[in-house]
């Protein structure tokens, strides 16, 4: 009699457990890409012009900050992405030196942070199409809780990089 009485008990046991549960982790989502967080106005925080020659022989000074000379305070930049957070255009506003075209479509070489810590590339482009490419800048530092981020535009000749400016950005809310 006691052994029916806990088969019977742990049917029910087993029922209750196993048989009510139903698995829910939630609704699913899109994964959050690089292009929502880049979307929007950003104002320029610093600027500073790197000497890569300089740099790379340990000759000081090899960096000058440039955020405040030419007008660079009133430097601002638009990255503009369509319904579906796919890229559109971008444009520089302010009276500024261009260092790269002040405006034009853009994309990026991958929609997820890279998992390797090498940096995302920002393409810049002149036509819709994306087919004439105007320059490449790179997203060292991702927009995050802090709303900053940080590109740099870097000249090369022969293959090897002589100078860099390093834009750091914050959010316009």
């Amino acid at each position: 009699m006691k052994c029916k009485i806990m088969y019977g008990l742990a049917i029910v046991l087993c029922l209750l457990t196993f048989g009510c549960n139903e698995f829910d982790d939630g609704n699913s989502v899109e994964p959050i890409t690089v292009y929502e967080k880049v979307n929007g106005d950003w104002s320029l925080m610093n600027l500073k012009m790197v000497d890569e020659f300089a740099k790379s022989n340990a000759i000081e000074p090899s960096e000058q900050n440039l955020s405040t000379l030419f007008n660079y305070p009133d430097f601002k930049i638009n990255f503009s992405v369509d319904d579906k957070n796919q890229p559109t255009t971008y444009e520089v506003t302010g009276n500024v030196p261009p260092l790269f075209a002040l405006k034009g479509y853009w994309e990026l070489s991958s929609n997820f942070q890279q998992t390797n810590g090498t940096a995302s590339k920002i393409y810049l482009y002149s036509d819709a199409q994306k087919t004439h490419k105007t320059d490449e800048l790179r997203l060292t530092s991702v927009p995050g809780s802090n709303d900053q981020m940080e590109i740099q535009l870097v000249r090369t000749s022969g293959g090897t990089a002589f100078v860099s400016y390093v834009f750091k950005l914050k959010a316009i809310n």
